[in-house]
């Protein structure tokens, strides 16, 4: 099956679940990390995500470039995502649960070791925090660019609305704030004696 954006949203428009198949298939992935990059709980991340693919099948026809669908359905996504936090606001909840809590243990703990996951939690809260110190275009990108095969730079390109050339250089100087912001939190500050 030709997988080019333009002839699989015409194949899905005319009634084809092989082409729907296809296109969910492809950008499954960057929907989820869009959803997910805005800390929405597991629960809200899947709405945003069920909501994007909603919007698209409502718009089957009528995307103007089907060519840069994937830049489409990332925009959709995040104003799905944007909307559900604005919505959320307005509501008073009855405790915080948008934050993804990560258990202390879980079963990637092979041996169960009380140390380990203390360290493993310790090392995801420090990733975390090092990675909201970036700009939101870093973010953005090593959010995409970590659940998008690298085979795929175009879909990030156009999911971003980024020169394709210009992926791999601004994700090495992401990365590198990142192992900077990352050290900064990690640091132990040396007492005055």
């Amino acid at each position: 099956m030709d997988r080019s954006p333009a002839l699989l949203l015409k194949a899905a428009a005319a009634g084809d679940p092989k082409a729907w198949h296809q296109i969910v298939d492809d950008y499954n992935r960057l929907v989820w990390s869009v959803a997910r990059g805005f800390r929405l709980s597991l629960a809200d991340a899947a709405d945003v995500s069920q909501t994007t693919w909603l919007r698209l099948v409502e718009n089957l026809d009528r995307i103007q470039n089907p060519d840069q669908l994937a830049g489409w359905l990332a925009t959709t996504a995040r104003r799905e995502a944007l909307r559900l936090i604005h919505k959320t606001r307005r509501e008073v909840p009855d405790s915080e649960e948008t934050e993804d809590k990560t258990p202390f243990f879980s079963d990637s703990d092979d041996d169960g070791d009380p140390e380990t996951a203390l360290v493993a939690e310790q090392d995801r809260t420090d990733l975390w925090q090092a990675f909201s110190t970036l700009s939101e275009r870093c973010r953005n990108l090593l959010r995409v660019v970590a659940v998008t095969p690298l085979e795929s730079y175009t879909a990030v390109a156009q999911a971003l609305g980024m020169p394709i050339g210009s992926i791999g250089p601004t994700r090495s100087r992401c990365l590198e704030q990142l192992k900077r912001a990352l050290k900064a939190v990690t640091s132990v500050p040396e007492r005055a004696g």
